[in-house]
């Protein structure tokens, strides 16, 4: 990388240069053909990601919190229900937008650095009736990973959409839309994808857009899927002008998400969160989240008694490595690491290597080295016990 900051946080993660270099093409017409072409590859592109053949993927100027919210109105009516699965801060999100909207919204709620197991579910769908069940595959905040293979499981056989919050997940852990049975999956480009921030993207089932046009309208124009459904299938259309250069650095994106494969690029970032995990270990660090849900894009780190988070990522951030402050009711307790995306075993050590540093700034004796050293042997030997 060029620039010396080496963003290791959940998000925005660092932008590999060819990336970077699709971002800095020329800005042209919307309507060029070499765009339209991009653009098209770009969605099936998407579609493969998401392990589909059915999924109608939309891709639009924005954030992920935009697309939940595009997935909500089009599909939940105001006088229908939602049931949320929440993990933490973000899974909170969906019952904010449901009261947004005025959608009657019921909270299934784990406690932080847990998730909600397939029976609460069950127990929950039986006593209550839902449009839908919005659920979050990974929770930035807490990097809880749901297991959403097991609920999708159980709304099976049942007349709920299953909704996914995959942005902290798409790209980076295993998602299959057709086999899972989803209907709306929402994630961003910022995060597992590698690119800049600035797209809202969603796929969508044939349920889904059949719900949709089966409703006279929804509480939403830019957001109406309708509206954005002709350009999504032909992107010669036109409702609003598209993010061009960002479009190209994402189909840049989903070629190198291919070109790795999908699987060996799953398996990357489960190796790479042993990595982190086994030179934490090493400093003698532990993790916020249960053992039984950790994800493999992020991990939620407990400061050791006596450090003070400002000072600490304050210390990181001199040495060049930037990590996220923790979030809601565990802030200044732990931080967070991002390892997602298009980074390799040097980011990982060089990021041991500043926290081992900015623990001894806090006075805390560590062994030098050896961290970035463990992390190394784990990539290397393909270990995976520290996940």
């Amino acid at each position: 990388m060029p620039d010396p900051i080496l963003t290791m946080i959940p998000g925005p993660t660092p932008v590999d240069e060819r990336i970077l270099a699709a971002l800095a093409r020329p800005t042209v017409s919307h309507l060029a053909p070499a765009f339209v072409e991009s653009f098209g590859a770009c969605l099936a592109n998407l579609r493969e990601i998401a392990i589909s053949e059915i999924a109608q993927p939309f891709v639009v100027a924005g954030s992920g919190t935009l697309a939940m919210e595009m997935a909500l109105v089009n599909l939940v009516a105001s006088d229908e229900a939602l049931l949320v699965v929440s993990q933490g801060y973000f899974g909170d999100r969906w019952g904010e937008l449901a009261d947004a909207f005025g959608i009657r919204c019921d909270r299934l709620q784990a406690e932080w650095g847990q998730t909600i197991s397939p029976q609460q579910l069950q127990q929950r769908l039986d006593a209550g009736s839902y449009a839908a069940v919005a659920m979050t595959h990974v929770d930035t905040s807490t990097g809880a990973a749901a297991p959403v293979a097991d609920y999708c499981e159980m709304l099976r056989d049942r007349s709920q959409m299953a909704l996914l919050d995959g942005v902290c997940a798409t790209a980076g852990m295993e998602e299959r839309f057709d086999d899972w049975g989803l209907d709306a999956l929402i994630t961003g480009a910022q995060k597992a994808f590698g690119t800049p921030p600035g797209l809202a993207i969603l796929l969508a089932s044939p349920r889904a857009l059949a719900k949709r046009e089966s409703r006279a309208t929804v509480p939403a124009y830019s957001a109406d899927l309708m509206r954005w459904l002709p350009v999504m299938r032909d992107p010669t259309r036109y409702f609003s002008t598209p993010p061009v250069n960002e479009l190209l650095a994402l189909h840049r994106s989903t070629q190198m998400v291919l070109e790795e494969g999908i699987a060996p690029r799953f398996e990357r970032h489960a190796r790479i969160a042993a990595a982190v995990r086994g030179g934490l270990e090493v400093l003698g660090l532990e993790l916020f989240t249960d053992a039984d849900c950790r994800a493999d894009t992020l991990s939620v780190v407990r400061y050791p008694d006596g450090v003070d988070d400002a000072a600490f990522r304050t210390s990181m951030a001199g040495r060049g490595v930037i990590v996220a402050a923790a979030l809601g009711s565990i802030a200044g307790e732990a931080f967070r690491i991002g390892h997602m995306g298009n980074i390799g075993v040097d980011e990982v050590c060089r990021t041991l290597d500043a926290i081992e540093a900015s623990l001894v700034d806090q006075g805390l004796e560590r062994p030098a080295g050896r961290a970035a050293k463990a992390a190394r042997e784990i990539m290397s030997r393909g270990d995976r016990s520290q996940i």
